[in-house]
């Protein structure tokens, strides 16, 4: 993408006012975004974009600049402009960069933009298809069909000189269903960090039905009681609520300005022995699994939280310098645009020992939430709200009748706490997490849990 003696000159040239460390990440990303509703293809996008950002640190002063000039003389021309708004007091030495090659860990079989357009509208065709016609109260149907290659280079005044290729599909599967007076959504959207073999491989049955499936259970639902009760959260896509509540706050990004209840805790208990809590970048082609960090560290498997005993945080290159703590291989960005930062990739509540058979048996009275929606969180507190896609009554051990309009609300912190059953069952949810270095695929994942207590907000009373 970039000849090393240039980057070593742009580096020397970010340097030359007295910067400390210098980086280079350079991007060229190709995406596809396709959208079937109503049966039509109704969006068809398809776009290349590549730039360049250089960032420099002087201390725990940093200055980010970018560009989409590849040019020598652009890239000089960046490179002095974010040189200038820092001054040191020594000129560091033009660095020599020497190339690293890591061994590819997620293996890409089919390139997406090999594949002909008409193979990609086959898959969404058949989930619309699987979607539409499993219950005649489905009264729409939408799907939306996500590929990316990322290729990136990344140097930096340390002597780093390394590429890697990130290519990553995803089908997001919607369906409505409506019985003439009401309507409710049910979705699911598979993703991996793989070639097209990943929709060739998708199980477009079992993910376009559950779509389908929560919508017509919902619109059958009744109002969800409000109160204080124990919480059962399933499996997948459940762990978002440790991610928003819990994950954010053991992010440096938080912890090394003392932004989060986590902060200075490393060997207290946080959570019952029962519960590991895991981020791990490694996770053989999940949605949210990389090589390499996006400032050319090897990504890998972080144990944050082990038997309830806080054992770490995921930690970037600037805010180690604040922590005085080394990186994790967890600094991420949306692209060059962004500075990046500490983010999550997969990150899970490992499993215990209790079968869901289990933790549904020994719940008297509570809610049974099957698939969590979106929600809010302060990183500072871990204040959060949390609605619920598909939740149920639990009754005498039994999953009774299903209900809509359940909110959790509660303290990240204290929910972590209150865990008092971790299933075996755990399984991963893609998803797309929002922070300071813009959006990014992660995966969120647990086991089957029960929360003792959550307060849960609904429109019925107890």
């Amino acid at each position: 993408m970039i000849q090393q003696s240039i980057m070593e000159e742009v580096l020397a040239a970010a340097l030359s006012t007295g910067g400390d460390f210098a980086e280079v990440f350079a991007e060229d990303r190709y995406s596809n975004n396709l959208r079937l509703h109503d049966g039509k293809i109704d969006r068809s996008l398809s776009g290349r974009e590549a730039g360049v950002g250089i960032r420099v640190f002087h201390g725990l002063q940093s200055v980010y600049a970018y560009t989409t000039d590849f040019s020598k003389a652009g890239l000089l021309k960046t490179a002095q402009e974010a040189a200038q708004a820092l001054q040191g007091d020594f000129y560091q030495q033009a660095p020599i960069l020497h190339r690293q090659i890591h061994p590819p860990l997620h293996k890409i079989e089919k390139m997406p933009d090999g594949v002909d357009g008409k193979h990609k509208v086959d898959v969404m065709k058949q989930a619309y298809d699987i979607a539409k016609n499993y219950h005649s109260s489905i009264a729409q149907a939408t799907i939306q069909y996500i590929d990316h290659e990322q290729n990136v280079l990344i140097a930096n005044s340390e002597g780093k000189f390394v590429e890697d290729k990130r290519v990553r599909g995803r089908l997001a599967i919607q369906a409505i269903a409506s019985d003439g007076i009401q309507m409710e959504p049910g979705f699911y959207g598979p993703g991996a960090h793989q070639g097209f073999e990943f929709f060739e491989k998708l199980d477009l049955q079992h993910y376009a039905s559950e779509a389908a499936r929560i919508a017509v259970t919902m619109l059958k639902a009744e109002e969800c009681p409000s109160g204080k009760f124990p919480v059962i959260i399933d499996n997948e896509f459940g762990g978002v609520i440790f991610h928003e509540a819990c994950g954010h706050g053991l992010e440096a990004t938080a912890v090394a300005k003392n932004n989060s209840v986590f902060a200075n805790r490393i060997g207290e208990q946080v959570a019952p022995d029962i519960v590991t809590y895991i981020d791990d970048g490694t996770l053989q082609n999940e949605w949210g699994s990389l090589n390499i960090d996006d400032e050319g560290e090897k990504t890998r498997k972080n144990i944050l939280i082990e038997n309830g005993i806080l054992k770490g945080y995921l930690i970037d290159k600037l805010n180690g310098r604040r922590m005085g703590m080394k990186s994790t291989g967890s600094s991420r960005r949306e692209s060059y645009r962004f500075s990046p930062t500490s983010r999550m990739t997969n990150t899970y509540i490992a499993p215990g020992n209790s079968t869901p058979e289990e933790i549904i048996a020994n719940t008297e009275f509570g809610i049974y939430a099957k698939y969590m929606g979106g929600g809010q969180v302060n990183p500072a507190t871990g204040d959060y709200n949390f609605a619920t896609h598909e939740a149920y009554i639990v009754k005498d051990g039994k999953i009774a009748q299903p209900v809509k309009g359940a909110t959790l609300i509660g303290n990240g912190p204290k929910t972590l706490q209150r865990v008092d059953m971790v299933g075996n069952n755990l399984a991963h949810g893609a998803g797309m997490c929002g922070s300071l270095s813009g959006s990014l695929p992660v995966n969120v994942g647990q086991p089957m849990i029960r929360v003792s207590e959550i307060t849960v907000g609904g429109t019925k009373g107890e």
